[in-house]
Formats: C-alpha cells, sequence, structure tokens
C-alpha cells in the first residue's frame, strides 16, 4: 500500500472527538476537493505487516484508516490484522468506493454538495455522517443513508480568520434550524496538535 504517513494523536472530528488514535493516512484520491488540507498525494510503500508493526508502536485502541481516499487501497487483510491484534478500525471516506468487511466505524463524509454528481456517495450505511459546511451549499441531509449514530455539519476551514468566523456563525445558525445536525469542530486544529 501506498502510505502518506501513520501518526499517533487524539481524533479530533465528529462523534470520536478527543479519542487517543493511530491515524493511517492512505495516499492517493479519486476526487479533488478544493478545500482539500491534506497533501495525499505524497506517500511510501509499504507492506500490511509494516503498517501493522507502525500501528503497534502505539498504545491506542482505535486506528483511524484516512487519506486521500482509504476505500481506493484498504484492504479486508489489513482490518482482520489490525483486529488480531485487538485494535479497533475506523475509516474516514468520501463514500464513492466500496470498503472492505469488518470495519468497525464508518465515518462519511461526501463530496458531492462541491464536485457533482461523479462524487456521489455509494455508502447506504454509516456510523456518522459528516458534511463540510461552506455557509454556501444547502447540505443534503442524506436521508437515504442510515446513520447510526449523528448527523454532523462540519464548518468549512477556508485558512481565513475572518471567513471562518462567518462560516462558523452561518453553520450554528443552520444547525439551529435544522437540529437533526450537530456541530463538528476541528478541535485538533484549534489545540494545534496533528
Amino acid at each position: 500500500m501506498r502510505v502518506n504517513e501513520i501518526f499517533y494523536s487524539l481524533q479530533g472530528e465528529g462523534f470520536l472527538t478527543g479519542t487517543p488514535a493511530v491515524f493511517v493516512r492512505l495516499s492517493g484520491c479519486n476526487l479533488r476537493c478544493p478545500f482539500c488540507d491534506t497533501d495525499y498525494a505524497a506517500g511510501r510503500e509499504m507492506t500490511e505487516t509494516e503498517i501493522v508493526s507502525a500501528v503497534m508502536e502505539h498504545p491506542a485502541h482505535l486506528v483511524v484508516v484516512t487519506g486521500g481516499e482509504p476505500s481506493l487501497q484498504l484492504t479486508e487483510s489489513l482490518v482482520d490484522s489490525l483486529h488480531r491484534e485487538g485494535r479497533m478500525v475506523a475509516v474516514e471516506t468520501n463514500g464513492t468506493g466500496l470498503l472492505p468487511h469488518g470495519i468497525d466505524w464508518i465515518t462519511l463524509s461526501p463530496k458531492d454538495m462541491f464536485l457533482g454528481e461523479s462524487a456521489k456517495p455509494i455508502l447506504c450505511e454509516v456510523d456518522e455522517l459528516k458534511v463540510v459546511y461552506d455557509g454556501v451549499h444547502k447540505p443534503n441531509p442524506y436521508e437515504h443513508i442510515k446513520v447510526r449514530h449523528a448527523r454532523f455539519l462540519q464548518p468549512c476551514d477556508t485558512g481565513n480568520l475572518e471567513k471562518n468566523k462567518e462560516i462558523i456563525n452561518q453553520t450554528v445558525e443552520y444547525i439551529k434550524t435544522n437540529p437533526q445536525w450537530r456541530l463538528s469542530l476541528q478541535t485538533h486544529k484549534m489545540i494545534d496538535i496533528k
């Protein structure tokens, strides 16, 4: 697999915010989102055994496989190997590709609101839905997708503090009017951790 990085931190977004986690960021993505904050193209080749060994250097029970887009590379054998080591496997995906069986937690962050039909998610059942909100595009509630735990709106980080503040305020007001949503903040950025 081509791996961008493996690092140990706290989950900064969504339902599991604050949970210690080993992040396995896989290289490559099938989408080109205008607000992407990840250098998903860079990376090095690693075997599944090397990935599991790197994960096991850290004490966290939770392993978050992210990207780029993890569905392009993630295998059932890697998920099984991490399970054999007693780890819980979570995936953060744009939902445009199929995922292997056995994943414990699926975070769907669809991007079709920004990129159109080619980015429409094909997943129909997830643990949490996390929609990036830019204050312009009306969020799709994705009512056809079964969400087991929560639907989150996450203010888009534009890199501009004034614009970000405006988007956060718009997100709060949108959620107050549409209470099926909950707020997700990128707390790792707020407290300046990876």
